[in-house]
């Protein structure tokens, strides 16, 4: 290297061998480096130990925050000379901003200063002096031009000659291995060994010879003129290998002494502190690895344990070690060989378990619903039940309580079975030898015997209702519990996401305060550093100095089975039943999964409630294939109707919803029960109807409690009572509220049909509806049949009377009456048996009561008719003479007395007086019309004054009867008045 160059390998500065280094003026201020150098600096300049020697070039360590010209990727004079462009454009700014671009004067900037000659004044004086060493110097050295000359001639006759040697030699590939190219340097194809060409072939080689020396010659020249061109340059090298060596020597020797600092440092400093980093990551590897043996080990005993949790119906236990035992394979022993089947095994197992699970569940419902119905409605092994239920949900096989309905279907039907075959086993009557079939042996009994088996049948029911009610509600607990757990653990989760939101809020304004050069306790005071801020500043405190494990603790602070592998938190929850349970959060149903599942267990209690009434709907079925329960008497069906209705209210208490089976099979028991009885009484009634002679009939002292009862506010049969009561001899007439009412045999036991009506309404609420229609039309049959045999004198033909008398008339009517006292009553009676719904139907009673009414109008206007005829008979014949009173009007008077005797007696009062003064207004017209006709005026003559004693006659007559002496008959109403 020549020696004037401007580096060296190993610059020293205070070496008298330094190199030229232009001095930098002292006086001109430099910004110091506030980084670390440059990646790729230039070379030191000869001054090693100063800073501002390095380039000023950009640096990756300290400017790669801030943009430089090195960031730029094209620069102006390339986007100027695009060789893309067709033509060179002759406005760039125009092309690239567009036409609209207007090219203004640049205004100068007000941080760049105006430049002047006077600023380069001292450079002139500095460069002047240097300008005249060098034109010195030029004059003196070889023109340049004539060196260019000669070195061009030189270098023309040099590439002159190498180009005589082949291009072969010149490649790089060069190589006389390659047959190839050995065939093409020496061509052995023109030797021939062949005779006659021997002298020929020998001045080839030689020949071939001479070429390839030549060749060698001319290389040899040219790099020997190479060599004598650059011979000053060759010479300076060898020169300064001397001062390269003496460099080299010293550079060994310190690099020497820095090697031994560094060993002395290393064995001082470093090696005791770096042993014992290697013993404690030793330590810890051999702790890892114990513990992984130790887990491992743990592992290899899973099977075992698992087959002992089995063997004490520990399903619960053994899902939680395989699923624990799954989790440590799968995150910290993947890959162990030796366990690499013990997956595959473990899933086999858990297949296994819920099959054992299954049938040990059915295996529980048969025992649970097949135990003695004794009143004894405890759950059967509490724990065992919330264990296998707990663990079929962890299995999510939901459709377990399936199992459970199926038990109970065949549960109610052994119920039933039993309890006929218990109940025929005590009745001597029934021969089971002969009479093989249950059902006809049922049939055999009376009504108190197969009474007394449904009674034990419901009682049966209800037991088994309450125990599947219990268990049922068990398993529900279970079901309820875990979706309270469920809950639970989304609502800590929203915590703590809500908490880790908060600490990053405040990591975060730490962070800033920190980058901002502010300690925390300058942004917050001591009373205002927030909570988490605390919790966070604790806990990076004392981590670093924490301990990660301790010699005493080995197996726990890295891997423990429990903590390592089970990332479950189990919470302790209590049934109803007072059995603690403990939930893990592996149970992974969704509240979707859980309520359907609620739904379907309380749905499966409701479907108990049905199964006890279809069967029991089968049994009555049964019963009454032959009409039985049709035969039955008003008191048996009614007791019957109270045991179905008090078993239907007790399951619907327990169950809490209706069912309507067996309510529809009472119903339908109850609507032919109310045939018959609507038709055995109204045939009743049409033979009492038949045989009623319509003479008033005596009052025993039954029918009188009877009417006592219901004027109390109570409609029902009373008991009978003692003997000695039944010596009470019979009343003339029936007293109601204080009114006597002479009535016939046939409307006493009417009234009584009417409250056994009204009572079978009472014991049977569901036939209400039925029985006011039957009630209605009963009702009805009465008034039109007594119409019929009364006012139209069928009775003449049934019964055989002579004559249908006016006592006949007055005493239907009074009967009558009395049937419209009862119809409110009964009105109110139904009424409060009925919905609002129904209340439309008692306007059968409106209409009932018209018709009444109606009749007893008919009767009273039949009265008045027979006074009436007679009247028009016997005043058509009356004559104005002496003597006075006339004939007519004492046969007048006679059958007004025998009217007034005959119905004085079975009307009140009140309705007679109102009788008489219609019959009055009757006689009053035929006397008018017919003195009208005798010419007979108020005049005061002879006539008159006859007429006028007969009509005082008359009047005192009629006003002696009893109860009519009040009685205003206005007789001045006969004569005609005067115009």
């Amino acid at each position: 290297m020549a020696s004037s160059h401007s580096s060296s390998p190993v610059p020293q500065s205070n070496s008298s061998d330094a190199f030229f280094k232009k001095e930098v003026d002292t006086t001109k201020r430099f910004r110091p480096v506030q980084s670390l150098p440059d990646v790729c600096p230039k070379e030191p300049t000869g001054n090693a130990g100063n800073p501002n020697s390095l380039h000023d070039s950009p640096s990756l360590v300290a400017d790669q925050q801030r943009w430089t010209i090195y960031h730029s990727k094209v620069n102006l004079p390339a986007a100027l000379n695009d060789p893309r462009l067709a033509k060179r454009e002759s406005d760039f700014f125009t092309k690239t901003w567009g036409v609209d671009f207007v090219d203004t004067e640049v205004t100068p900037s007000f941080y760049l200063p105006q430049i002047t000659k006077e600023h380069f004044a001292l450079y002139q004086q500095e460069i002047t002096p240097r300008e005249k060493v060098h034109e010195r110097c030029k004059n003196i050295c070889t023109s340049k031009d004539t060196f260019d000359r000669t070195l061009l001639h030189t270098h023309d006759k040099s590439r002159t000659d190498l180009e005589q040697v082949p291009k072969i030699f010149m490649k790089p590939d060069f190589a006389l291995e390659d047959s190839l190219t050995f065939n093409a340097v020496l061509p052995w194809s023109h030797f021939s060994t062949a005779g006659g060409k021997g002298n020929h072939d020998a001045a080839s080689s030689k020949l071939l010879q001479e070429k390839l020396s030549h060749y060698l010659d001319i290389v040899e020249v040219n790099i020997a003129h190479q060599i004598s061109l650059r011979s000053e340059a060759f010479f300076h090298a060898m020169t300064s290998q001397h001062e390269l060596q003496d460099y080299l020597r010293k550079t060994s020797q310190a690099v020497k002494l820095l090697r031994e600092k560094i060993s002395k440092i290393d064995k001082v400093m470093c090696e005791g502190s770096l042993r014992v980093l290697r013993l404690s990551l030793t330590r810890n590897n051999c702790i890892k690895a114990y513990n992984k043996l130790k887990l491992m080990a743990t592992v290899h005993q899973t099977q075992p344990t698992v087959q002992l949790l089995l063997s004490t119906s520990e399903y619960v236990g053994a899902l939680d070690l395989i699923a624990t035992t799954q989790e440590v394979l799968q995150q910290e022993l993947q890959g162990i060989h030796s366990f690499r089947h013990l997956g595959s095994q473990l899933c086999e197992l858990e297949k296994l378990i819920d099959k054992m699970m299954i049938a040990e569940f059915s295996t529980y419902a048969r025992n649970d619903l097949n135990r003695p119905l004794e009143d004894d409605c405890q759950i059967l092994e509490e724990e065992r039940l919330v264990s296998l239920v707990f663990g079929l949900l962890k299995q999510r096989k939901l459709n377990f309580y399936e199992i459970y309905g199926d038990e109970m279907i065949n549960t109610a039907k052994n119920i039933i079975k039993q309890c006929v075959v218990n109940t025929v086993s005590q009745i001597e009557e029934i021969d089971t030898e002969v009479v093989v079939k249950l059902a006809d042996q049922m049939r055999m009994m009376n009504f108190p015997q197969w009474f007394d088996l449904l009674k034990n049948i419901f009682s049966k029911f209800t037991i088994f209702l309450k125990r599947v009610k219990a268990t049922l509600n068990t398993i529900r607990s279970v079901v309820f519990l875990v979706l309270d757990k469920n809950q639970k653990n989304r609502d800590l989760e929203d915590t703590l996401q809500k908490n880790s939101a908060k600490e990053s809020m405040v990591d975060s304004e730490v962070a800033y305060l920190t980058h901002e050069g502010m300690f925390i306790s300058d942004a917050f005071g001591d009373g205002e550093l927030p909570a988490g801020a605390a919790d966070s500043a604790s806990q990076r405190n004392t981590s670093p100095n924490s301990e990660p494990c301790s010699s005493d603790s080995v197996s726990e602070p890295e891997c423990t089975t429990d903590s390592s592998s089970s990332k479950e938190h189990t919470s302790s929850s209590v049934t109803p039943g007072g059995v603690e349970m403990m939930i893990g959060e592996d149970v992974k149903l969704t509240d979707l999964e859980l309520v359907r599942l609620a739904n379907n267990i309380q749905e499966l209690l409701y479907n108990a409630s049905d199964i006890c009434h279809d069967r029991s709907v089968k049994f009555l079925m049964a019963r009454a294939k032959d009409g039985f329960l049709e035969k039955l008497n008003s008191n048996e069906f009614v007791t019957l109707s109270r045991l179905m209705e008090g078993f239907i209210l007790d399951t619907e208490q327990i169950c809490g919803r209706k069912s309507m089976s067996l309510r529809g099979a009472l119903q339908s028991q109850a609507n032919r029960f109310v045939n018959r009885f609507h038709e055995e009484r109204k045939t009743k009634l049409s033979l009492l109807l038949d045989n009623e002679r319509w003479k008033q009939a005596e009052v025993p002292a039954e029918f009188q409690d009877l009417v006592d009862s219901v004027s109390d506010g109570r409609i029902s049969l009373p008991e009978k009572k003692p003997t000695a009561t039944e010596e009470r001899k019979p009343a003339e007439f029936l007293i109601v509220e204080g009114q006597k009412y002479a009535t016939v045999g046939t409307v006493l036991l009417l009234i009584r049909i009417i409250l056994e009506y009204c009572q079978c309404v009472d014991n049977i609420p569901s036939i209400t509806t039925d029985m006011l229609t039957r009630l209605s039309d009963l009702l009805k049959y009465f008034n039109s049949r007594s119409c019929q045999l009364v006012l139209g004198a069928g009775a003449l033909q049934v019964v055989g009377l002579k004559t249908i008398t006016t006592k006949n008339l007055a005493l239907s009517s009074r009967c009558l009456q009395l049937i419209v006292h009862y119809i409110p009553i009964i009105r109110a009676h139904f009424e409060a048996r009925l919905q609002p719904k129904q209340f439309s139907m008692l306007r059968h009673f409106d209409h009932i009561t018209k018709d009444y009414h109606d009749h007893i109008a008919e009767i009273s206007a039949k009265l008045v008719a027979i006074m009436d005829s007679l009247f028009d008979k016997l005043l058509s014949k009356y004559e104005v003479k002496a003597p006075v009173p006339s004939a007519c009007f004492r046969n007048i008077c006679k059958q007004m007395a025998k009217m007034h005797e005959a119905i004085y007696d079975l009307l009140p009062e009140e309705q007679t007086q109102m009788l008489f003064l219609r019959i009055n207004a009757s006689y009053k017209l035929h006397l008018k019309r017919q003195l009208a006709h005798l010419n007979v005026v108020n005049d005061g003559g002879p006539l008159n004054g006859l007429v006028t004693s007969d009509v005082a006659f008359y009047t005192g007559n009629l006003q002696a009867l009893k109860g009519l002496n009040n009685l205003d008959l206005n007789m001045a109403e006969i004569w005609e008045q005067k115009r």
